[in-house]
């Protein structure tokens, strides 16, 4: 049977890497550490056998961190360089100290103070050689920032290109803007996209949620596709367990095949697991 993979977690302990984004008034079920245990009883209670973690600050430090840490069933990292400073020696020393792979570098693009960020030449640069060291890129932006992602990802036919949570549709004021982004970015073979960072749409917008998962499985298709939970985030809407089981639903009209993509091959495809 093939193993079923979670392609987005957060882990972090706060005494290392700070998280000054979660509002303990609003995001209590954020507010604590997530530790080896944590992930250990998310992956059992969502039924998935492993997972990708995925930085969540723009630190090199984080990334050391998460590329030796101790939860068993991490099958990869999503981390972060300063792509526009001598990528390849950050890298070298990076996977000299990994006790687990480097499968994909990331920005919070969509926190960034420079909404232009992806279009400045020293980070197109910087990505290019992600490319020549087999690794991917994850996305993370704003719906709105996806025609720049299309630019890019056209221009790095050598780079992998991953968009976290469907291209920012939980937070698109223009869904009908969004879904014609999402396609122009699909249109690229060296694109994939992640179900993921849904779960508050699933909260509050089971209907608007369908017609995404629609307009994702129409651009990208099931073998482009991967299921994500964006775990501990995942809390702040229906929970892990909560949004396993409506993805689940989503996709349950797919054929065995299609489902197996999207939870587990995928994944393994795009990150390059296994290699």
């Amino acid at each position: 049977m093939t193993a079923t993979l979670d392609s987005h977690v957060h882990l972090w302990d706060r005494s290392a890497d700070p998280q000054p984004w979660i509002d303990p008034a609003t995001m209590p079920a954020l507010d604590r550490d997530f530790g080896p245990g944590d992930l250990e009883r998310m992956l059992d209670a969502t039924g998935m056998d492993a997972a990708v973690v995925v930085q969540s600050s723009n630190s090199a430090g984080e990334t050391r961190r998460l590329l030796a840490h101790p939860a068993p069933r991490i099958a990869g990292v999503v981390g972060w360089i300063d792509l526009t400073a001598d990528p390849a020696r950050q890298l070298d020393e990076l996977e000299a100290g990994a006790s687990r792979p480097l499968v994909s570098v990331r920005h919070l693009v969509h926190l960034d103070p420079d909404p232009g960020w992806l279009a400045r030449t020293a980070v197109q640069a910087g990505i290019g050689h992600l490319g020549s060291r087999g690794l991917a890129f994850d996305l993370v932006l704003r719906w709105w920032q996806l025609p720049l992602a299309t630019s890019l990802a056209g221009a790095r036919a050598d780079v992998r290109f991953v968009v976290d949570h469907l291209g920012g549709i939980a937070d698109a004021d223009d869904t009908e803007a969004w879904a014609g982004n999402l396609r122009d970015l699909s249109r690229l073979p060296n694109t994939w996209a992640k179900l993921s960072g849904l779960a508050g749409l699933a909260h509050r917008d089971p209907d608007g949620l369908r017609r995404a998962v629609d307009v994702a499985l129409e651009t990208f298709g099931p073998y482009r596709l991967m299921y994500g939970s964006d775990w501990p985030l995942a809390e702040l809407g229906v929970g892990a367990a909560a949004w396993r089981a409506t993805a689940g639903t989503l996709i349950a009209e797919l054929s065995p095949a299609e489902r197996t993509a999207i939870l587990s091959a995928t994944a393994s495809v795009a990150y390059r697991l296994g290699r």
